[in-house]
């Protein structure tokens, strides 16, 4: 199993955080997904410090042993992004290169968006810009994708995906985290996607990601701490899109955006309109890019590092 940086808790912005840092120099902030954890970072620690980087992991609100505040609101975009500002408070930096992957990609857009000052650079993977469109979020993913989409039932029928998932962890985790379920090459999200069904399922699609010790990492940290402050977030959608609509709708420091070929997020069509300086590259995997193109995404991060954020 790949060594990890032993955990240290940081107080930011009225909470804790758990938190896994290493090596010296310029700050890269590492920021996972859903429903990930610090760990899923593991292949890109050593890569980055061995290349002059301080590496910053958090396990972020709701996850791991960091605080799970039981307020919904408490896990809306401006708290998200308040989170990691007072990590850059608490090292002592003005500023730093955010990567984000899945989740965590749309919280380094919308940091970007409300604290620019903080943001030298952008690293996404998975999901890009979310356009911001005359309806809230949830409400035209409801429209367009009926009520039995993921993200809908989330809002809709609060508690219900959470205990599902709780009830089930180590099914749940290692049916999701798999290699190339979709394998037609950009399928969009299909409406009614059965998430709360993997729970149960004993046919996924698809490859193992990860080793039974690898696995065993995630597996303790949700069942110490469940599902329901990560699906929270989940549940602030629309609360972000208004937040959101409040400032400018352009990202304006350099951005790199990698894809996954078989990723079930979508690409997006517009992006450079919203992110000018922007580069991208895609590789041939599913959603969880990192874990599954491990080398592929360090030489890519590398490279561009060394062009917009050298060590």
């Amino acid at each position: 199993m790949t060594q990890f940086p032993a955990p240290q808790t940081i107080a930011t912005n009225g909470i804790e955080l758990e938190v896994f840092s290493a090596g010296e120099g310029r700050p890269l902030v590492l920021c996972h997904g859903w429903p990930e954890h610090a760990y899923s970072w593991r292949y890109q620690i050593e890569p980055l410090v061995a290349a002059g980087y301080h590496v910053i992991v958090p396990n972020q609100r709701g996850y791991g042993h960091s605080s799970r505040p039981e307020s919904v609101t408490d896990y809306d975009a401006e708290h998200l992004c308040g989170d990691l500002v007072g990590l850059l408070d608490h090292y002592g930096y003005e500023d730093a290169l955010f990567v984000g992957h899945d989740w965590g990609a749309i919280v380094v857009w919308a940091l970007s968006l409300l604290h620019p000052e903080r943001v030298a650079g952008v690293i996404n993977l998975s999901v890009p810009f979310l356009e911001r469109g005359s309806e809230p979020w949830v409400d035209f993913w409801e429209q367009h994708l009926g009520g039995d989409f993921y993200i809908v039932h989330f809002n809709r029928q609060p508690g219900v995906a959470d205990e599902a998932f709780a009830a089930n962890t180590r099914q749940f985790l290692g049916n999701i985290y798999r290699t190339r379920q979709w394998e037609s090459p950009a399928q969009p999200q299909q409406p009614g996607m059965p998430l709360i069904n993997l729970a149960a399922s004993d046919s996924p699609n698809g490859v193992a990601l990860m080793s039974k010790d690898e696995l065993d990492v995630f597996v303790a940290a949700f069942e110490h701490s469940g599902f329901t402050g990560g699906i929270n977030w989940y549940r602030n959608f629309n609360r972000n899109w208004q937040r959101l609509g409040e400032v400018e709708q352009l990202v304006k420091v350099p951005a790199l955006m990698i894809y996954g070929t078989y990723d079930v997020v979508g690409k997006s069509a517009n992006l450079e309109a919203f992110v000018p300086n922007v580069d991208v590259v895609e590789f041939p995997c599913g959603h969880w890019i990192q874990q599954e193109c491990p080398t592929e995404t360090n030489q890519a991060m590398l490279a561009w590092l060394g062009k917009h954020y050298p060590a």
